[in-house]
């Protein structure tokens, strides 16, 4: 397994990381096979969505906001952060991406996110590969 460490800015972020999954990828040196990638925190999630326009991350944190906003009187959670965990449990902690010839099998527009909602932090991402010769 591998370990990544991203140091988020803000409250809220979405942080492509896309190149820091191929570059284990790389190291790897596993051809094909498949790609686990897994946010091991309660308030960070791990999503695939378009990276070709940087406006999409903004709007994905904006709209997550209207729908969950990041004060309800409702929430019970003494911490003050249920809004995060809330977004984190809709956003998802993992992505399963497949490695054809060395390379992550992702679609025209899709880049690797790192979703911040409880920001900012020091934050683990813990890539698996598993190789087609090994499965």
């Amino acid at each position: 397994m591998y370990k990544i460490d991203i140091e988020t800015t803000k409250k809220q972020q979405i942080i492509d990381i896309t190149d820091h999954i191929s570059r284990v990828i790389d190291e790897s040196k596993v051809k094909n096979g498949v790609c686990f990638v897994y946010s091991p925190h309660t308030t960070c999630g791990i999503s695939l969505n378009e990276g070709a326009d940087h406006d999409v991350k903004e709007d994905l944190i904006n709209k997550l906001n209207d729908i969950i906003p990041v004060d309800d009187r409702k929430y019970r959670h003494i911490e003050g952060n249920s809004h995060s965990h809330i977004k984190t449990v809709v956003v998802g902690s993992s992505v399963t991406i497949f490695i054809e010839n060395g390379k992550l099998l992702l679609g025209r527009w899709q880049s690797v996110y790192l979703c911040e909602f409880d920001g900012p932090r020091r934050r683990n991402v813990w890539v698996k590969i598993l190789s087609e010769d090994k499965i």
